[in-house]
């Protein structure tokens, strides 16, 4: 097999297998191996002094890394993608190239809690005021918070563990016309079911700790730039020079070739569960972009491709203590603050603390779960039994 250099003619399905592939390259293999170290050695000094050739330093790139990076840069239409040792770094990485001291930068306010953790703790530290905007606001209201030093416009869709649907090209235009950098957290879907750039996105990150790994043993972030925006990237990453660990982007490439296929029975589960949530007595309403009442359903439906593993759902009102019951004593829902592995997991949460422009009142107790590779069957008797413990507890 020779290594294919027009991939756009081929479906997604096929880039996925292919992207970042050259057995030639590496003895026949199919896959370009684990290559560990540090330092390269340059066989002239002018290569030296010029830092020309394919490698210069492992910080700024290995043949592990790199195949991982072009592959990225391939699926999601992009110009150039680096990669940082987690989603949480490539948050941060994105935001840093992107601002400086006396910027103005708008965040959804359903954003990911440690991402508007970095902005409070980090970017505030360093002079960079932040403000939130309603997810659900239209796009006139938007655009009426702009300023002339708005550099960034930071977004998430669906919201996290909310799961409100904000308009991402909608609002990516304003940023274009303000002269802003859009910057979208798109880890839940993937440009597998929103493909970033072509919706107008400047900058898209990932948590490939999630989608792209699929099995809960990696950490890792992705960033992906169009033309204008790669550049200043690039230029940071260098500075930072935080690249991921060589076994982890391995792992990553590994699991790029079957993620379609994984995020299609992901979205196939999800959606059983979530309609048989439904049905429950115990629960009052479920937070899906698939469902005609979530919050931006209609806008999901126009952008993007299909949905994933992930959503929320409020119960009835219950007390902590039913709550606790019922998710103590689950055999098969793991509780942790990651997913999209092939195991199901549940978190109670509440964002009430950490809204600052939206208000989170639901009328119970929220819950965000994962639904994994479990028979189905086993998994609607645990949460069925775990129901019970609710309502014996009262």
């Amino acid at each position: 097999m020779k290594p294919e250099n027009d991939l756009e003619r081929y479906g997604l399905d096929t880039q996925c297998v292919l992207a970042g592939r050259d057995p030639h390259a590496n003895h026949g293999f199919i896959n370009t191996p684990i290559v560990r170290g540090s330092t390269v050695l340059f066989e002239t000094v002018e290569k030296l002094q010029s830092g020309k050739q394919s490698y210069v330093y492992a910080t700024k790139g290995t043949p592990t890394v790199r195949a991982l990076e072009e592959a990225w840069t391939q699926i999601s239409g992009a110009a150039g993608t680096v990669l940082a040792p987690s989603g949480l770094a490539a948050i941060g990485l994105a935001l840093q190239a992107f601002t400086k001291a006396g910027d103005h930068v708008l965040v959804v306010d359903s954003i990911y809690r440690p991402a508007r953790n970095f902005c409070e703790g980090i970017l505030k530290k360093y002079g960079v005021e932040i403000e939130y905007f309603d997810p659900l606001a239209p796009l006139e209201a938007i655009e009426r918070l702009f300023r002339p030093n708005t550099s960034v416009v930071f977004l998430e869709a669906p919201g996290s563990q909310s799961f409100e649907v904000c308009d991402v090209p909608g609002i990516a235009s304003l940023a274009r016309r303000h002269g802003a950098i859009s910057l979208l957290d798109n880890t839940w879907a993937t440009p597998i079911l929103f493909p970033p750039h072509e919706r107008g996105v400047d900058v898209a990150i990932e948590a490939g700790t999630k989608y792209l790994g699929g099995h809960s043993d990696l950490l890792l972030g992705l960033i992906s730039a169009n033309a204008a925006t790669f550049p200043a990237l690039r230029q940071t990453f260098d500075m930072w020079a935080i690249p991921p660990g060589p076994e982890d982007a391995f792992l990553a490439m590994r699991g790029l070739r079957t993620m379609p296929l994984r995020l299609r029975e992901a979205e196939k589960r999800a959606l059983d569960m979530a309609h048989w949530f439904q049905s429950r007595p115990e629960v009052s309403r479920i937070l899906h972009p698939a469902f005609p009442d979530c919050p931006g359903h209609e806008i999901w439906k126009r952008d993007f491709l299909g949905s994933s593993g992930l959503f929320s759902i409020i119960l009835k009102p219950a007390s902590k203590a039913a709550v606790a019951a019922m998710l103590d004593g689950l055999k098969l829902f793991g509780m942790g603050f990651s997913w999209a592995g092939f195991e199901s997991l549940v978190t109670p949460f509440d964002c009430a603390s950490y809204r600052t422009v939206t208000q989170w009142k639901p009328e119970g107790p929220a819950l965000r779960f994962q639904i994994g590779l479990e028979d189905m069957d086993d998994l609607k008797r645990d949460l069925d039994e775990g129901f019970q413990r609710l309502r014996a507890t009262g």
